[in-house]
């Protein structure tokens, strides 16, 4: 019999068979050099999800969610970023911990979980083993699991947004069973459309990445999408925007309607 995803709720994260993530795990990853003094607060960051309406999951580490996240009054679905680490030890090879445990994820409310492996590091092993565990504890609990696959380490350095480097980790994500990969987009819909290819059924989602200017971020919106791509899962480049709610809207307008 052949895996339904549509078994394990994938379909709670989707719109119109696409998505948007909303993503507030930076300040594990970065500490808190990306917020001002309204994005700081977790609160601000829930406002955007609510009154956008345009959001089908935002994702938060364990701490976040246990203080801001009320599960029985938020109306956007709860990802849970399961392992993550800091950016001070930026000249070692990168390994991301596990960090809360899928059981607990589903106390918080959550509806998805993720975890990142990065493709090329000396620790990637060690990662796919983690990762293999939590997908299994997921989908027994019928929960999505969202791969993070992103190249990082001395064996990638310089295609970090390759085509095939890029694929590969899309791949993984596939022969390892996530229902969803996050992955770099790689400049062009042709060579992205490739990533997506590779991906096989696994739900494909571009990170926003670093602040660009508003049409550039559109612009690369509207070609992840045209390359097949099933969303975005974005943060900076929302709730660094001076105006979050509109731009928001414009980039639900790309995923769901056009």
């Amino acid at each position: 019999m052949l895996y339904d995803r549509t078994m394990n709720s994938v379909s709670a994260l989707l719109k119109n068979n696409h998505c948007l993530f909303l993503a507030y795990d930076q300040g594990f990853e970065h500490g808190p050099t990306d917020f001002d003094e309204t994005s700081v607060d977790p609160r601000y960051i829930l406002s955007i999800a609510h009154d956008s309406g345009a959001y089908t999951g935002i994702i938060f580490h364990e701490g976040i969610a246990q203080s801001y996240y009320d599960a029985s009054k938020e109306t956007t679905p709860l990802i849970i970023k399961l392992n993550g680490k800091t950016s001070l030890h930026s000249g070692e090879e990168p390994y991301s911990p596990q960090l809360c445990s899928v059981e607990e994820a589903v106390k918080l409310g959550a509806t998805a979980v993720g975890y990142t492996i990065y493709i090329g590091s000396t620790y990637e092993s060690k990662m796919m083993v983690e990762f293999s565990r939590i997908e299994d504890e997921a989908h027994a609990k019928n929960l999505p699991i969202i791969l993070w696959a992103y190249p990082r380490g001395k064996s990638v350095v310089g295609k970090e947004t390759d085509k095939d480097t890029v694929a590969y980790g899309a791949r993984i994500a596939l022969e390892m069973g996530a229902d969803f990969v996050k992955v770099p987009y790689t400049g062009s819909v042709e060579s992205f459309s490739w990533v997506v290819k590779s991906a096989g059924t696994t739900h494909v989602i571009a990170q926003g990445g670093a602040k660009v200017d508003e049409k550039t971020f559109l612009d690369e919106a509207i070609a992840i999408k045209n390359a097949g791509a099933t969303g975005m899962a974005i943060g900076r480049n929302i709730w660094q925007s001076k105006s979050p709610i509109e731009l928001s809207k414009k980039l639900s307008h790309i995923y769901y309607e056009q």
